[in-house]
Formats: C-alpha cells, structure tokens, sequence
C-alpha cells in the first residue's frame, strides 16, 4: 500500500511508563506538548492530519511552507507546537485549535505563531515504514530546520535528559527503539513515553455525585493566607472510604472565595487530598489525578 496515496491511517502510538531508565538500545527525546500530526508534503501538495484521521490544514496556513523543503512526496511524523516564554505550551495551542474561521486563523499567526517539531519519516517517494528508526532519522537529517519545521533532538541519556526535563517544567521524554519499525494503527511498546507528573496537596471545599455513576467529583482549592482559592474538580471512585466521610456534611455555605455554583454539597476546610496533574495553568490543572486523603495528625 503507497501511504501517500492512502492517507487513512494512523501514526504510531506510544506506550506509557512511569520511571525514566537508560538502555544502548534506545535513543531519548523531549516529549513536546503539542497536537501529533501526520504532514503529507509535495512540491504541489500539502495536508496535515491529526492522529485521528481528521484534516486539519486550514488551521495551520503557515505550515504551508515546508512544501519548500521537499523535492518528491514525503509523510513526515510530529508534533505542532505553540511556545509562551520559549516553552511549549498547550494552552497557547488550544486557541488555535479552536479556531474554526479562516479570518481569524489568518490573524492570530503572528500572535501564537506554531512551529512543527519533526520525529520521524515515514514516506520518501516510497514507504519507509519497515526500515529501522535509526536508519529513518537519517532519512530525516537530509531536511534542514526552517521557522516552522523543526526536528526532533536525539539524546543517548534517558535519565540525565528527564532529570533535565523536570528542572525545566517540561511534559516529559519519550524512548524509542533505535531498530523498531513504524508500526501505523498501533499503540507500539517499542516507543515508551515517561511523563513529568507533578504532585501538590490541595484543600477540598465540596463535592457533587449521582447515584448512576461510580464516582465522585471533589471541588479542590488552594490555600491562600488561610482563605480558599478554587482549582479544579477532580474525580474519585465512590467506594473511597472519603466519600463516606464527606457524606457526612452538607453545608450551604461555600469555603472558597471565588466559587459558588448550585448544585453542589460543600465542606468546610477539613479535608485534603493528594492530587497528581500534568500542568499548572491559569484555568487549572491539566488532566488531574486523585491519589487519595492526605492526613495531617
């Protein structure tokens, strides 16, 4: 099957792993936090397709002008990212995903400008993905890095490069088998992706349920100068032995300072709970994780 002409397939998905190790047979890279995306690229063609199929080259026009670096029809594999303060940053990304009007795609370049980081080639005049990784990147060396094509930076330390990635606040390392194949359609063991997962105790000021589901959504807030300032819900199974707890109190009154919606049963400052999270944003915290009750005696 040529790729290029059958473009209904997906990339190569990574399997996650929590602690970071170092193997000769792996080479490392940064996990950047941006959309994955397949670019199918000619002189006279050009398509980006996300990693469920969907096109999605309208949102991005300036990508436009990698067409310029190739010479015969190339599928190259990455990452679109957005940048705040020379990071990725997701967030930044959203606004742009979200857009849906041309005009505004076309005015909002300059303001959140995107770059695509590359990690891998699948198709160069003909399919590639049977070839070994390591023996694919060299396909990809012969492309040179623009403005907006990037390529992924190989590293030989897994642990030194994700002890590098938690100093700089960074969404973790991915270690990849340097003999492994593209496996398209498939969540592949060969690629491992090692996120940097933070952890922090947060006060829990209420908490909402139905009797039709399995869990519980606990309302979390941080405190301030002994007041409480909402984060964000985070979900808990309704078999915790804290929701026993909870059930106990019903108060009308909320704790925080900033939040007070309907329909939920509120606490007073009495309970705390470990939460893990991907990111600390303005709007919260990105894909939080209850890991159970925190007790202070």
């Amino acid at each position: 099957m040529n790729l290029f002409k059958n473009p209904s397939f997906k990339p190569m998905l990574l399997t996650e792993i929590k602690e970071p190790f170092q193997s000769s047979e792996y080479l490392y890279e940064v996990k950047f936090d941006g959309m994955r995306a397949l670019l199918f690229v000619s002189p006279n063609f050009f398509r980006i397709q996300n990693r469920h199929g969907k096109d999605v080259t309208f949102k991005f026009p300036e990508l436009k002008a990698i067409k310029k670096l190739v010479q015969k029809p190339v599928i190259f594999d990455g990452e679109i990212v957005a940048f705040l303060h020379n990071k990725p940053n997701f967030m930044q990304l959203q606004k742009r995903i979200q857009l849906k009007n041309s005009q505004k795609i076309e005015k909002i370049q300059t303001k959140i400008p995107v770059v695509f980081v590359c990690f891998d080639i699948l198709y160069e005049n003909k399919n590639l993905i049977n070839e070994p990784l390591i023996k694919r990147k060299k396909h990809l060396e012969k492309y040179p890095d623009t403005p907006y094509f990037i390529k992924s930076f190989i590293f030989k330390d897994g642990i030194t490069l994700f002890q590098k990635v938690q100093k700089l606040g960074l969404e973790g390392i991915v270690a990849k088998k340097k003999d492994s194949p593209y496996e398209i359609n498939s969540r592949s063991a060969s690629w491992l992706k090692i996120k940097n997962i933070h952890q922090d105790v947060f006060a829990i000021g209420g908490y909402s349920f139905k009797d039709t589901t399995p869990f519980v959504t606990l309302y979390i807030g941080e405190l301030k100068q002994n007041k409480l300032y909402y984060i964000t819900k985070v979900a808990m199974a309704k078999k915790n032995h804290l929701f026993t707890l909870l059930k106990k109190i019903k108060q009308k009154k909320s704790p925080f300072e900033d939040f007070n919606e309907k329909d939920i049963y509120y606490v007073p400052i009495k309970y705390f709970c470990l939460v893990s999270y991907l990111e600390k944003t303005a709007h919260g915290l990105r894909h939080p994780v209850f890991k159970g009750l925190v007790d202070f005696d």
